[in-house]
């Protein structure tokens, strides 16, 4: 029997399993069916047997049809507009590549500081932190942009796969992948899966983080995290060539390839500072992220940077709206119909005596290490996130540390496996930095970037407040 039958049949069987046991005392049947089709629906996230988006239409379609919630209430998640802020995002994304500014970006730092291995992994970071706030798509910018560079540079210093690989593209591959880890984590629009974030802890803690303040909040240990990471890669993996003057002047040249800017460029350049500005202050302009980002696009449209048709032909945007507007809806129901606050009582009676101190952090570790079983980041967010933070704060913890806390390991734990996000194959698929390296360096980096998040993190937040 063809292997993807065989996973969808077991998502099934799950799935009627949760849905024919008997219901648990306190719980609604509407709440428990509602569960049984969730569980599925993030099942079929991680065994696919079938694409994403539509297993989410499937979902969807069936809970409709089964009358566990009435047809505006299971569509309900399609007109939240945390789901306009990441297909706008993806868009504005669409004008960053297109155009060639994100090259020029990395090009231009690689030229101005790249006369050293080790300078040539902080400016890969930095060129990354730069475009992470209007990339959503990670995979785009790692593998889009950065990669091609970074294959590049490797090249240049006669650094291939297999016997030259320690060179200089070993360490420059490790570098890109993890300091996208990092800067995945800083906006709430540089991963697709942190928007859902902010709206699962809305709707399960009853609070909001802006994206103003999640990069508040993200940036003390987000820099931190980027200045520590390269520097322990250099050390622990270290690239044999340490000086590459020639980087300059490689740089250099592709930069008069692709001659002055371009007013696409330009135009593009100005409509990213200003979603920039607009978005760090709108707790003052009270200006909705959603709006931002929605008036970036519509300026990039006007000003012909975006045709339609390049709005019609990103996929990546589309297909998300159509699974993230399921979750949401999906997710959204499951606390109003009782289920959340249930499983969040229930399990906290289960830990009555223990600090919640201590309890965070078992459920931290278990979060972030829980992703060795994940090949998705948004499949690991639907699935673990809204419990376990309900149980957390159950324990006692302050909710925005909880929800702070996770949101980030939602990103960081991307650093451990070869599959563990869209950016992993691509740069594994190099072949630069086999599977054993690759597990130990990334597990390594999962407990630097852990100690710095958690534990200075933590104590930058509560200087800012939040708990």
């Amino acid at each position: 029997m063809n292997d993807k039958v065989l996973r969808g049949l077991g998502v099934l069987a799950v799935g009627a399993a949760i849905w024919f046991f008997p219901v648990p005392e306190g719980l609604k049947p509407a709440a428990w069916k509602l569960l049984a089709i969730f569980v599925a629906t993030i099942l079929g996230f991680i065994l696919q047997p079938l694409p994403i988006g539509a297993i989410a239409f499937l979902s969807v379609t069936f809970t409709a049809l089964a009358k566990v919630l009435k047809p505006a209430e299971a569509l309900s998640g399609f007109s939240n507009g945390t789901i306009w802020l990441i297909v706008s995002a993806f868009l504005f994304a669409k004008g960053l590549i297109k155009t060639g500014l994100g090259r020029r970006i990395a090009y231009g730092l690689i030229k101005a500081l790249g006369d050293s291995t080790l300078k040539l992994g902080y400016t890969i970071a930095l060129s990354d932190l730069i475009i992470s706030p209007a990339t959503p798509s990670n995979t785009a910018r790692a593998g889009g942009i950065l990669f091609p560079i970074v294959k590049s540079l490797s090249l240049a210093f006669g650094s291939e796969p297999g016997a030259s690989s320690r060179k200089v593209g070993a360490f420059l591959i490790q570098t890109a992948y993890q300091a996208n880890t990092i800067t995945s984590a800083m906006f709430m629009t540089a991963m697709a899966g942190n928007p859902l974030i902010a709206l699962l802890a809305a709707k399960t803690l009853g609070i909001n983080i802006s994206w103003g303040l999640w990069a508040l909040a993200a940036s003390v240990p987000g820099l931190l995290s980027l200045l520590v990471v390269p520097y322990f890669l250099y050390k622990f993996y270290p690239p044999e060539i340490k000086h590459t003057p020639e980087a300059k002047g490689l740089a250099a040249d592709e930069l008069a390839k692709m001659g002055p800017m371009s007013k696409g460029e330009k135009i593009v350049a100005a409509v990213f500072g200003g979603a920039l500005l607009l978005w760090a202050t709108s707790q003052y302009n009270g200006i909705d992220a959603t709006v931002v980002a929605m008036l970036a696009v519509s300026i990039m449209m006007l000003t012909k940077v975006l045709e339609w048709q390049d709005v019609l032909d990103e996929k990546g945007a589309w297909d998300t709206l159509i699974w993230m507007g399921a979750l949401i809806g999906l997710a959204d129901y499951l606390a109003k119909l009782g289920f959340i606050p249930w499983f969040a009582k229930a399990v906290g009676a289960g830990i009555v005596g223990v600090s919640w101190m201590q309890a965070l952090i078992v459920l931290l570790v278990i979060y972030m290490y829980a992703h060795y079983g994940f090949a998705s980041l948004v499949a690991h967010i639907t699935a673990m996130y809204a419990a376990f933070a309900s149980v957390a704060v159950a324990a006692g913890a302050p909710a925005y540390l909880v929800a702070l806390a996770l949101a980030f390991m939602s990103n960081l734990c991307m650093s451990l496996t070869h599959y563990a996000a869209g950016p992993a194959p691509i740069l594994f698929g190099s072949g630069y930095v086999d599977q054993p390296t690759w597990w130990k360096l990334g597990f390594s980096v999962s407990v630097i970037n852990m100690v710095i998040w958690v534990g200075v993190g933590s104590m930058w937040w509560k200087v800012l407040g939040l708990w």
